[in-house]
């Protein structure tokens, strides 16, 4: 079986608890570009990942905090779902990345950051966007700005 090692994740692992979502911390945020907001819809939003795996990672959130997908309304999915790919088009017009990942990581052990407000990862690939950086220098090269990324990306 191969293995992908990823050491710099570590630290995530290890992060003391969060004493604040930072979904619901960003939801209602009175300045979006503070917090990377790019888009807002009826029942959910979407945002830069300021630890992102690669350029362009956003995550789409729904505003109530819930910890599972089953706890959305039917609304709040379709809408959830409906922003997911609206912000992958964009995505696809502003960066035209070669691939995606795409999904949701649910529960502590399931990966998720936050496992208390359940959201998707979106995650813009491109051909060589790995390299020997992150196990020689122990360094992920993420090539623009979330400033930069965030005025690219702004819906308008």
């Amino acid at each position: 079986m191969d293995r992908l090692w990823a050491p710099w994740r570590s630290k995530y692992i290890y992060l003391r608890k969060r004493k604040k979502c930072i979904f619901c911390g960003a939801k209602n945020a009175k300045n979006p570009r503070a917090r990377y907001i790019l888009e807002r819809s009826t029942h959910s939003f979407s945002m830069l990942n300021i630890y992102p795996y690669n350029n362009g990672h956003i995550m789409v959130a729904p505003y109530r905090h819930l910890s599972s997908l089953e706890f959305l309304s039917d609304a709040e999915l379709f809408d959830l779902i409906r922003l997911v790919n609206r912000t992958k088009a964009v995505i696809d017009q502003k960066m035209k990345p070669h691939g995606y990942n795409i999904g949701w990581n649910l529960g502590k052990i399931g990966g998720a950051g936050y496992p208390g407000h359940v959201h998707v990862h979106i995650v813009p690939r491109w051909t060589g966007d790995t390299n020997f950086m992150p196990i020689v220098a122990n360094t992920k090269i993420v090539s623009e700005s979330l400033d930069v990324l965030y005025n690219i990306l702004k819906k308008k």
